[in-house]
């Protein structure tokens, strides 16, 4: 393969701050870190504390704005009117930015969390609402969504709103045959440490994923999400950044 995949991480999600948190783990691995900006988790202590380790590890930051839904850690869809969903994205990233900038820190990138992720994917009204909060900010930022066969017109999209976009795959869920991820309320929704270090070894390699189904789909993709929530991709993170790093030397 000739693409050269980055390793990304959602983070800043931890209840309180100490020396053990997954932002301790796992920054040193990591390319990218995508930052709750307190809607879903975190708060300004928890930001600042995720900055300052990213800002250490040299780490790429992007915001990771939500649905305002804490008790449910953002995975609640909610029916909110377009203007108001653009203000509530534009108001996460300014949160954040605002914090990353005391610390001379820049905010390059969006990834929505969650249901709002969801939402997007699956409606194009959504998808648009987000672009245009980004696209609305002051400071240049690229987009960071799924990578699904839709790429190229996700890609046309983001164009008519003049924003750069980042494809992800993740490492450590399934997929179902359309390029969707497989709702985490049906079984094999989140992978085993073996299934997803096979399915990163494959991306990879081939350029595909295997879905639920046994189908090889082939996304093109520019990075590679380990969530900071499930434990699993945490403890492998050591040896994810070893496959990317075989595959780099290899391009």
């Amino acid at each position: 393969m000739d693409m050269t995949l980055l390793l990304n991480c959602d983070l800043g999600e931890s209840a309180c701050i100490d020396s053990h948190n997954v932002d301790s783990e796992v920054m040193p691995f990591i390319d990218q870190a995508s930052i709750a900006c307190g809607q879903h988790a975190g708060d300004a202590d928890v930001m600042a504390h995720t900055l300052n380790l990213a800002g250490k590890n040299k780490v790429c930051v992007g915001a990771h704005p939500s649905y305002p839904d804490r008790e449910n850690f953002g995975r609640l869809s909610m029916d909110m009117p377009h203007h108001k969903l653009i203000s509530l994205i534009k108001e996460q990233i300014a949160t954040l930015t605002t914090i990353a900038t005391a610390q001379g820190i820049t905010v390059s990138y969006v990834k929505p969390h969650g249901a709002l992720y969801n939402d997007m994917m699956a409606n194009g009204h959504i998808r648009s609402a987000v672009m245009q909060a980004i696209s609305d900010c002051p400071q240049p930022l690229a987009f960071m969504l799924q990578a699904t066969p839709d790429a190229d017109q996700h890609t046309h999209e983001a164009e008519a709103f003049g924003l750069s976009l980042i494809f992800e795959v993740f490492a450590d869920r399934c997929y179902a045959d359309n390029g969707a991820l497989l709702s985490r309320s049906l079984p094999g929704a989140v992978h085993s440490r073996e299934k997803m270090l096979k399915q990163i070894t494959q991306l990879c390699n081939e350029g595909s994923i295997t879905t639920v189904s046994g189908h090889r789909l082939a996304l093109q993709a520019d990075s590679i999400c380990v969530h900071g929530d499930n434990a699993e991709g945490v403890a492998a993170i050591r040896e994810i950044r070893q496959i990317l790093a075989a595959q780099k030397s290899h391009v």
